[in-house]
């Protein structure tokens, strides 16, 4: 990284790459370092009273303007240029704070939703067997209020969660399952009702698993290979469970089939291809990507732009090739939670996705000079100067700026239908 020099406020030009030395609330731009665009910048950047400014001469397109003669290190300071009508930049820096305090409304408001959502999850699940029948009608006044807001929403945006529920991770990965599931189901049309019948298969797809002990569930070494196959009895053990409490076919068969993979290098009944059912291969694909992302033994998971990559690029044999582009082309190259560089330099984290321009996300940026509760937020659907250049593991992030951006141990997803674009990261 090469190192900024100082010049005078005369020396600007169209462009420099410049770095402000102000709190990001004292000047009128989106960020603290930019390339001059405009003569009407450079007004803006004059108007702010410093004597000196920083640029990085090999991100300018041009030197700095030579120094006139009379101006010299010891001459008074510039005078302010005098009020002017407010510029376009301000106006986009005022109404981009209003949209972030809003987003920030609205993503108290996803939070709380997403809570509340996992804990009635959690208490269904655990008194499926003490009270079946009011358990699975509560899952399908729950499911059936998911599949009509996600199914017929316009738009739909896509929000990391946060850790806030805390100790229940067999709950938010059937939550985040689920969610996934019905966002296929969306694109692809599926009708209410058999979008439904998937939606209570997909909450419940790990009931099986409550008869594995935990000392193999919580083992962080890797399973032996009894350990394995006692794991892979929850996908026909549930399906028993199922059988008794009475689940509807279609939500049985996938707790049966959600391991079955489309090589047929899957479990409990090595089915291949369109040998397993359509709903099945979604839920597979949803439960595949979160276990990626969080392992059931809780060891650290590939961040979401790696458990996309991995499934595309080297198992992709295992899923429905169809369903696959789907999810992903939901998903975005830059799900939420990836951590991103821009091309300014900026480090962000993705927040938060619209189902239709997934690789127009909005992001939380990194800028020391901002606490975290206001943390900048970035809709690169306005950004026509800004795109994202790569992803970014997290081992490669220094830690405040990681702390900062993603203080999650997990990555947990809830869709909103009401305020598609508009919510952020808990």
């Amino acid at each position: 990284m090469t190192e900024t020099q100082d010049i005078l406020l005369e020396q600007l030009q169209v462009g420099l790459y410049v770095h402000l030395d102000l709190k990001w609330f004292e000047h009128p731009f989106a960020f603290s370092h930019f390339k001059i665009k405009s003569q009407e910048q450079i007004h803006q950047l004059r108007s702010l009273g410093l004597r000196k400014i920083r640029f990085d001469p090999a991100l300018s397109d041009v030197q700095p303007a030579p120094v006139l003669a009379a101006v010299t290190d010891s001459a008074p300071a510039a005078v302010p240029a005098p009020p002017r009508p407010e510029s376009p930049e301000l106006a986009a820096k005022r109404a981009m704070m209003e949209r972030m305090r809003k987003q920030r409304e609205n993503a108290a408001r996803i939070e709380h939703a997403f809570v509340d959502t996992a804990r009635a999850m959690r208490d269904m699940e655990k008194n499926v067997f003490a009270k079946p029948a009011e358990s699975l009608q509560r899952a399908n006044e729950m499911i059936g209020k998911i599949a009509d807001s996600i199914l017929s929403a316009p738009e739909l945006a896509i929000h990391v969660m946060g850790d806030r529920i805390g100790g229940e991770e067999i709950y938010l990965h059937s939550l985040n399952v689920t969610m996934l599931s019905m966002m296929i189901a969306r694109d692809i049309k599926l009708p209410r009702e058999v979008a439904s019948a998937m939606g209570i298969g997909a909450m419940f797809h790990d009931v099986g698993i409550r008869n594995i002990p935990d000392r193999v569930l919580t083992k962080t070494d890797a399973w032996t290979t009894s350990e394995q196959n006692l794991y892979e009895t929850h996908s026909a053990v549930g399906a028993e469970m199922a059988q008794q409490l009475k689940f509807p076919a279609a939500a049985l068969a996938i707790v049966r089939d959600h391991h079955e993979m489309y090589d047929g290098s899957g479990y409990p009944a090595r089915l291949k291809g369109e040998g397993i059912g359509a709903l099945a291969r979604i839920v597979c694909i949803a439960n595949y990507y979160d276990r990626l992302c969080n392992p059931v033994n809780g060891t650290p998971g590939l961040t979401p732009h790696e458990a996309l990559s991995l499934m595309f690029a080297k198992n992709r044999g295992k899923f429905d090739p169809k369903l696959l582009q789907v999810f992903i082309r939901c998903l975005g190259v830059y799900p939420p939670g990836t951590i991103v560089q821009l091309s300014n330099g900026t480090t962000g984290m993705v927040a938060t996705i619209n189902t239709e321009k997934p690789n127009k996300p909005e992001l939380v940026v990194y800028e020391p000079g901002v606490p975290r509760e206001d943390a900048i937020m970035v809709d690169m659907d306005k950004e026509n100067d800004l795109n994202i250049v790569r992803a970014i593991k997290p081992s490669q992030v220094p830690k405040e700026m990681y702390a900062y951006l993603s203080p999650r141990k997990r990555v947990s997803y809830y869709f909103d239908a009401a305020n598609p674009g508009q919510g952020a990261a808990g």
